[in-house]
């Protein structure tokens, strides 16, 4: 992925990751407004320690294979890394991306019972 200037267009090739409205970050292929994909965050305090739990990511089919979905978990935990977040991962896609990346293995928590009851309650 190459650096664009913010008032360019995302594509593909260059894609724009944001924090939605909703809790959760996209990514954008284009100004259309639509998410190419997302992935889901729920934030909580347990134990005083601030939390982010990572349950579900997607990325739309006809944009699968272009590593979007790896841009986006990347952003995703590096913002909450740099915001003070320990990070969850519920979501299989995540789970397995951090597994392959050990660099961010010290920021992450096991999933507990109290976790899953958080999403629940959601």
């Amino acid at each position: 992925m190459t650096q664009r200037d913010a008032s360019q267009a995302p594509t593909l090739e260059d894609p724009r990751v944001v924090k939605g409205t909703r809790p959760r970050y996209e990514i954008h292929v284009d100004d259309s407004g639509e998410p190419a994909g997302y992935t889901v965050i729920h934030d909580v305090e347990i134990g005083g320690q601030r939390q982010r739990i990572f349950p579900h990511t997607e990325v739309k089919e006809e944009f699968g294979g272009h590593g979007l979905a790896s841009t986006l978990v990347r952003r995703a935990l590096d913002d909450s890394i740099a915001d003070g977040f320990r990070i969850v991962t519920v979501c299989p896609y995540v789970k397995g991306w951090v597994a392959k990346h050990p660099e961010y293995a010290e920021h992450v928590l096991p999933t507990t019972p109290e976790h899953l009851q958080a999403l629940d309650r959601r």
